[in-house]
């Protein structure tokens, strides 16, 4: 079965990255989560997507500027004002904490590939093992030589590469940086790329897969997971792909 993994949590119907959206997203069907993490001038690590915080929260300027607990201060509601009080972006450690109570499957994206955040990756890794979720957790980025890193320092977490072209043979990449999947955009992910893949044993999950023509095909081909910013269309998709006749 292809599973659901929610897009910053239900980012289509909640603020994204926050724990609102990804106990929203377990709610409404999700097999997992896609979350971001950028760390903060006292080496935090916060569970954000973009380097600066203008987009989705009140605030101005980058991540690594500001301390945790102004970050606190911030409120990460964004587009999503009717909202009744206000959401903070989360510590990595915060959604761990609450991850380690559900079944849910992560997949933790490194936003190093702008900012190289110095000993980010122990930081994650340590959290991880702190939580005992090495097997639930899939540690991404497009910084590659990140993830190789990662791999070195803890090779029971799984690693997958992000890709936002097509890639000749992505299969044979995976397997050669010892990844056990990877993660392209879903125009980079063809029925033919996504069979060859998953025949050598390769998984393959493709990002933000939110038309509904997509997510058939995905569904229809049997991709491992597809990542998505409505886990609940997808599902209602899934279970009428997967429908007896």
């Amino acid at each position: 079965m292809t599973l659901i993994l929610a897009h910053r949590g239900y980012a289509a119907e909640y603020p994204e990255n926050t724990l609102l959206a990804f106990k929203e997203a377990e709610k409404a069907g999700a097999e997992g989560l896609e979350l971001d993490v950028q760390m903060t001038r006292d080496g935090e690590l916060v569970v954000i997507h973009d380097e600066k915080v203008d987009r989705t929260t009140d605030g101005t300027g980058l991540v690594k500027d500001y301390s945790l607990k102004e970050l606190k201060k911030l409120d990460a509601r964004f587009k999503f004002e009717a909202l009744p009080k206000k959401e903070l972006i989360p510590t990595l450690d915060e959604v761990l904490e609450w991850l380690s109570g559900t079944k849910l499957v992560c997949n933790i994206e490194l936003k190093n590939s702008i900012i190289t955040y110095e000993g980010m990756e122990e930081k994650v890794i340590n959290m991880v093992r702190a939580y005992d979720l090495s097997d639930r957790i899939i540690i991404s980025s497009f910084n590659h030589y990140s993830i190789v890193h990662s791999y070195l320092l803890a090779p029971e977490i799984e690693i997958a590469p992000l890709l936002s072209e097509g890639l000749y043979m992505p299969w044979i990449y995976a397997q050669s940086i010892k990844a056990k999947g990877f993660h392209p955009h879903w125009r980079a992910a063809p029925d033919q790329i996504v069979r060859a893949s998953l025949e050598s044993g390769i998984e393959v999950r493709p990002y933000t897969v939110n038309k509904e023509t997509e997510l058939e095909r995905l569904f229809k081909v049997d991709c491992s997971a597809i990542i998505t910013d409505d886990p609940a269309k997808a599902r209602r998709i899934r279970e009428k792909i997967n429908r007896p006749e």
